[in-house]
């Protein structure tokens, strides 16, 4: 089970990845946490990618594409696995396509998430993160303790400084120029569907679960 989860900031992709993950036993793979582990571990690839972001640049499609060459050769990944937020251009789609030929992959099923954009703000806007894990607290799957701290490490909680309205509003332009095309390349393919997330939590994964099930009784 070959996935990939598009959507915006905010539509709720990461939650779902998770719990896909835990229901199907197959692991979330989100290029920002890869990216991390890589420089953590000092891989080559790792410390390349961390020399260009010391200098304030964006890694490139190459080192990104071969992170994921990297994470999806791994034991865990021999049943499938779960793209969070990749691709986002067309140069990554097609990099991406290329991958699973070579590995001999089957096709991904895609799967896009959409909320209208006054909700997303609402979401982010209230959104805070452990500083010290990075682990992600909201008013309704997962509110922030009485005391301001993370249970799992002990971590102070606070709002990262890109989870401002302005801020929000470039993020959300920025996604819809880049991805738009790469909905379009998707598309071309039989296994494209957009979902509504501004549901509950159960009400979007029972969908997922739906699309899954339907796309492996026609396979």
């Amino acid at each position: 089970m070959y996935i990939i989860l598009f959507g915006a900031p905010g539509v709720g992709k990461g939650t779902q990845a998770k719990l896909i993950s835990q229901k199907y036993n197959i692991p979330q793979i989100s290029t920002g946490d890869m990216l991390r582990e890589a420089i953590r571990q000092r891989t080559e690839l790792g410390k390349k990618a961390e020399a260009i972001i010391a200098r304030g640049e964006l890694v490139s499609d190459d080192i990104m594409l071969g992170l994921i060459s990297e994470r999806i050769s791994q034991p865990d990944c021999k049943n499938g696995f779960i793209l969070d937020g990749f691709p986002r251009t067309i140069a990554q789609a097609e990099g991406l396509e290329k991958l699973f030929k070579e590995k001999k992959l089957p096709q991904p099923i895609c799967i896009e998430i959409v909320v209208p954009e006054n909700v997303i703000i609402k979401r982010l806007t209230s959104r805070r993160i452990c500083e010290k894990c990075g682990a992600i607290f909201d008013p309704v799957v997962n509110p922030i303790p009485p005391d301001n701290k993370c249970a799992k490490c002990g971590g102070r909680i606070v709002q990262r400084e890109d989870d401002n309205e302005e801020t929000i509003h470039k993020r959300l332009q920025v996604y819809h120029e880049q991805t738009a095309p790469v909905r379009d390349y998707y598309r071309k393919v039989d296994k494209f569907y957009t979902i509504d997330g501004n549901r509950p939590i159960e009400q979007v994964l029972k969908e997922i679960e739906d699309i899954l099930t339907s796309v492996f009784q026609q396979a």
